[in-house]
């Protein structure tokens, strides 16, 4: 099944999209927001579902055609937001760059931080900023959304409460990071708010490209309209989403929307490039001793989709723009 949210409100009117994403039906008699559907799962989702098929035999009486500049995120506001480094190479070639080892349980326990859960920007929305001197960039991933999720779940266990996956852009602020990490304190103001793709999808909707742990599939990435990634999501990492639930699960219970992400998306094979541009600056430095790929300056723009076996793109995509932020009024 494939899910959008209509721009209305803070938190969207939740709609049902067709397979091949040229429908969609309002859900409101069923499920007036995203937000609705997760805290009502094992209620809703037949009847989702039920709409799902009928929208794509054409037999939905209130369908339209679907238009993704009407969207917002799928999930404009969550209860939490975990993000972690499972990509091995990613971590471990940023740390080298700045003359770092990575931690020494790092293939022991997953690293994850707490970041910003509310305000996710739409797939097409500028990313405001105050300044562009901030090591603007950009972070390719795949976030998978829960449900109830207990305190003490195992890692088995966790998948089983995953209910959407949803294509995110975790923006960073390569500038500002370094500091807030040397104080032992983890990130802040180095992560401002992060951008969804449009379209929310059920694991089923993913076939065998989902095998209970990772979701498999190419991440291909653009940088001021060059092709910089083209990535394996489903390889090259050594957790997987029930890892870093069942890990952040030790000493909390999840509520329904806490959107769970394992970092930016890398393979060992440099050649298929990077899903971030400090992991292009790291290679640089690595191989030269000096990095000349620049961060994001206003104007610039960052594209990211998921491809599946066949080239068929899985989440629709994320196209943005990084502007400056409108001034404060005095």
């Amino acid at each position: 099944m494939k899910l959008a949210s209509l721009k209305s409100g803070r938190d969207g009117e939740l709609l049902v999209v067709s397979k091949d994403l040229r429908t969609a039906v309002k859900s409101g008699s069923i499920a007036p927001t995203m937000q609705y559907a997760l805290d009502n799962w094992d209620a809703v989702h037949p009847q989702l579902e039920s709409l799902y098929q009928a929208l794509n035999l054409g037999r939905a009486s209130d369908a339209f055609p679907f238009d993704m500049n009407s969207l917002a995120a799928p999930l404009p506001r969550s209860y939490q937001y975990l993000d972690g480094a499972a990509y091995a190479s990613h971590i471990q070639r940023n740390r080298a760059a700045r003359g770092e080892a990575v931690p020494d349980d790092f293939f022991q326990k997953p690293l994850v931080y707490q970041g910003i859960s509310h305000g996710f920007m739409a797939w097409n929305e500028d990313v405001r900023l105050p300044s562009d001197d901030l090591g603007i960039d950009f972070e390719a991933e795949i976030a998978a959304i829960t449900d109830d999720v207990p305190m003490g779940v195992t890692a088995e266990q966790a998948g089983k409460h995953i209910r959407l996956f949803v294509l995110l852009n975790d923006v960073s602020l390569r500038s500002l990071i370094p500091a807030e990490l040397k104080r032992s304190f983890g990130f802040l103001t180095g992560k401002p708010a992060s951008s969804m793709g449009p379209i929310a999808v059920t694991p089923d909707e993913l076939g065998d490209l989902w095998d209970g742990s990772l979701v498999s599939g190419i991440m291909q990435c653009w940088v001021r309209g060059e092709l910089v990634g083209k990535i394996n999501t489903g390889i090259d990492t050594p957790f997987h989403y029930g890892d870093l639930i069942a890990h952040v699960a030790q000493t909390r219970n999840f509520e329904p929307g806490t959107l769970v992400a394992l970092g930016t998306v890398s393979n060992e094979d440099e050649s298929v490039g990077c899903g971030c541009i400090g992991e292009i600056r790291a290679l640089e430095i690595l191989k030269t001793g000096k990095a000349v790929t620049p961060f994001f300056k206003f104007g610039d723009g960052v594209r990211i989709e998921h491809f599946d076996r066949d080239g068929n793109s899985l989440f629709g995509w994320i196209d943005q723009r990084f502007m400056a932020a409108t001034p404060v009024e005095s």
